[in-house]
């Protein structure tokens, strides 16, 4: 199927916060399992600086920038922050972090698989955990390039088959990795993050302390905490979605939480948020969430 055939959605939005619209592409089907849901291509202007916070997620983020570059701010101390000309790879995280924009952005974002990134990007993951890298750093020459290409490409279909075509060329040539992380991750995302971890190490017949070295070597984060994450990814994709109708205790429930108290602890963690303080913050048609 070409790429002018596959689903192209768009969201526009203009209010007193500003003007955005966003493009949804679905990636080629041999990109399953390595890009986590569709491309996304944006285009935004505010009457101002707008601020944002970013949750860590179980994905690794690429941004290609085609207008001004974002700043990345760091929450624990205001005064350290960066940019980056081409875009930049926001590495598996336990902790959210700050963007804010001049008041005009555009570009594309790919949310890699855990999996995918380590594929795609070639290095182990624990290279880029925790951290926000300039794209040159992590794609060298290519970075300027691609970034050229599909800022001059006709249109928004034609910059998603280009990235099919960057991001398989990638992926057919990556080496394998770590065996047992393939196949223990699986497992954590079939179960929503509620397989045990010693049970997963027995399964393969290795001790909790090679299966949890392995993981943070290869994908940058223990298994526990991925599947912390992938908990709280969850409950964010229902609440972004608001198809969750039921109270707070019955959504951490059926998220895998033990109560309420737990839920709303990670919640606390990884947002720097009360679930109630998410739901006010979200900005509207897929506009992200404001920082305050």
């Amino acid at each position: 199927m070409s790429r002018t055939a596959s689903p192209i959605h768009v969201f526009r939005h203009e209010s007193a916060h500003g003007r955005w619209e966003m493009v949804s592409g679905t990636p080629d089907t041999r990109l399953r399992g390595v890009v986590q849901g569709p491309y996304w291509g944006y285009d935004e202007r505010t009457p101002g600086p707008i601020r944002r916070r970013e949750l860590p997620l179980p994905q690794v983020v690429l941004i290609i920038e085609f207008g001004p570059p974002l700043q990345i701010l760091n929450p624990r101390d205001s005064s350290v922050a960066a940019r980056h000309p081409d875009g930049f790879v926001a590495g598996l995280d336990d902790s959210f972090s700050l963007t804010e924009t001049t008041g005009v952005m555009r570009g594309l974002q790919v949310n890699f698989t855990p999996l995918g990134a380590r594929r795609f990007f070639g290095v182990p993951l624990k290279e880029l955990a925790r951290r926000v890298v300039g794209l040159g750093d992590v794609l060298g020459p290519e970075a300027s390039r691609l970034t050229e290409q599909l800022h001059e490409a006709p249109g928004w279909a034609a910059r998603f088959a280009l990235l099919d075509r960057f991001l398989l060329k990638r992926i057919q040539a990556a080496r394998a990795i770590t065996a047992c992380v393939p196949w223990a991750w699986e497992r954590l995302l079939a179960s929503g993050g509620a397989v045990e971890i010693g049970a997963l190490a027995e399964e393969l017949g290795y001790s909790q302390k090679h299966l949890i070295a392995c993981f943070n070597e290869e994908l940058g984060l223990p298994p526990k905490l991925l599947s912390r994450l992938l908990r709280f990814g969850q409950v964010i994709e229902k609440l972004k979605a608001g198809t969750f109708q039921g109270s707070w205790a019955e959504l951490a429930l059926a998220q895998g939480y033990y109560d309420q108290s737990h839920f709303n602890r990670d919640f606390r963690q990884f947002a720097g948020l009360t679930p109630r303080e998410y739901v006010r913050l979200q900005l509207p048609e897929r506009g992200g969430l404001r920082d305050g």
